[in-house]
């Protein structure tokens, strides 16, 4: 009997183009496993310096920590109780205005302070001609309506300063400074002296950073345990 595969050639080529699909198939899963091994500990070494990034990151959240604490360090804690005798002597030293401002920012109201240090460098003004522009500066940044930074003034003194500013003089913010000064000394300035920050100062001990979040420890060092085991593949 005659082989079929004579009688029927296309069955010949049939069973070849099979073999040859299962050599394309077996090829390309291989390769695609080569390809898998070989990035693999690329995306290891990715997640770890992502890893390492983002604890840098966490440990560093107050760029100006070593900053702020080299200020608080050089305040003596008798200058610090001095700061308690007065409004006025607490804003007439460098590093009470310092400190008392840093307090005023985790109350969310730095304005009522930026405004008073705007009005008093307002005042050392000797040219005329730089009045004008400077007071509207002021007036559209702390006290018109909605401005970026408003200050909390009764209609009145809003208007009565919106006035003076047409013809600007050296005085034209008084009466709106004198405002925000009261409200600082009646409100905040007596939280201040109870303030963990203040207390802190008069005892010669640095004030502590509650703002400062750091991820937990736990937390990093799985994540970090996840990734260790593959170290052996990098060298």
């Amino acid at each position: 009997m005659e082989n079929p595969l004579l009688l029927f050639p296309q069955l010949n080529i049939s069973s070849l183009k099979e073999k040859t699909h299962f050599k394309v198939i077996k090829s390309t899963d291989k390769e695609e496993t080569n390809k898998e091994i070989k990035t693999r500990p690329k995306e290891k070494r990715n997640r770890l310096s992502l890893l390492l990034q983002k604890s840098e990151f966490h440990e560093n959240v107050n760029p100006n920590k070593s900053e702020n604490l080299t200020k608080a360090s050089s305040v003596s804690p008798e200058e610090a109780v001095k700061w308690g005798e007065s409004f006025d002597k607490l804003l007439s030293q460098k590093a009470g205005l310092d400190a008392f401002t840093r307090f005023l920012k985790t109350e969310f109201s730095e304005e009522n302070i930026e405004f008073w240090i705007a009005c008093e460098d307002y005042k050392k003004n000797k040219a005329s001609h730089q009045l004008l522009p400077k007071a509207k500066t002021i007036y559209e940044t702390f006290i018109r309506k909605d401005a970026p930074k408003e200050v909390n003034l009764d209609f009145h003194t809003k208007e009565f300063t919106a006035q003076n500013i047409t013809h600007p003089t050296l005085d034209s913010f008084d009466a709106a400074q004198a405002k925000v000064y009261r409200l600082m000394e009646q409100d905040s300035y007596p939280r201040f002296l109870r303030s963990d920050t203040y207390l802190d100062l008069t005892k010669g001990r640095h004030p502590g950073h509650p703002g400062l979040r750091r991820r937990s420890r736990s937390f990093t060092f799985n994540e970090f345990q996840d990734v260790q085991s593959d170290f052996t593949i990098w060298l």
